[in-house]
């Protein structure tokens, strides 16, 4: 009998925790806007790698040698395609250019790349002004990467990203230091 009551009250209690202490939940942004519009715009032109959040260290580590990472995205060439162009700064302070193709799905949230049939990213709204942030999915790695159309938001926009995907369980956190000047975007 004792055992019974027992099991009842860390139970209500249990609810009462996780009622409490629940993971605030973040809109998902749609891949095409209302009225036929493509859904990039509000999205394009330039976003800066602010911080990353994943389940381990290894799934950040890609991250370890960037100092600050400048963005670019227009409207691909044909409908539901983007073309992400971005500098990458090193902490040695090298300027590292890349570029991908992201391919809308009709009907879906996801972006898939072009070239790695395993990666999906998803978008989610941010709180923060100006703030967007990623989820990547992948062969053994999952991550959140916050984005921001200034390369220092405030300080609150960091805290409430780690904080969010703390309570998502992505206990490994890094912050890009963006002490060096970015990169200039070249025009190809």
């Amino acid at each position: 009998m004792f055992h019974q009551i027992w099991a009842a009250v860390l139970y209500l209690y249990g609810i009462l925790l996780n009622s409490i202490y629940q993971c605030p939940e973040h809109s998902q942004l749609t891949p095409q806007g209302v009225d036929g519009k493509e859904f990039p715009e509000p999205h394009l032109g330039r976003w800066f790698f602010i911080a990353g959040a994943a389940p381990t260290k290894e799934e950040l580590a890609t991250f370890d040698p960037v100092d600050n990472i400048v963005f670019n995205m227009a409207a691909g060439s044909a409908p539901m395609q983007l073309q992400l162009q971005a500098t990458i700064r090193t902490k040695n302070g090298l300027c590292v250019p890349r570029k991908w193709i992201y391919y809308l799905s009709e009907g879906s949230t996801d972006l898939r790349t072009e070239g790695r049939p395993d990666m999906k990213t998803k978008l989610f709204s941010s709180s923060c002004p100006g703030g967007i942030m990623l989820k990547e999915t992948g062969q053994g790695y999952q991550r959140f990467l916050l984005y921001n159309r200034s390369p220092h938001p405030p300080e609150k926009c960091v805290e409430e990203f780690q904080s969010l995907t703390s309570c998502l369980d992505f206990k490994a956190f890094l912050l890009t230091p963006r002490n060096q000047e970015a990169c200039e975007l070249s025009s190809n």
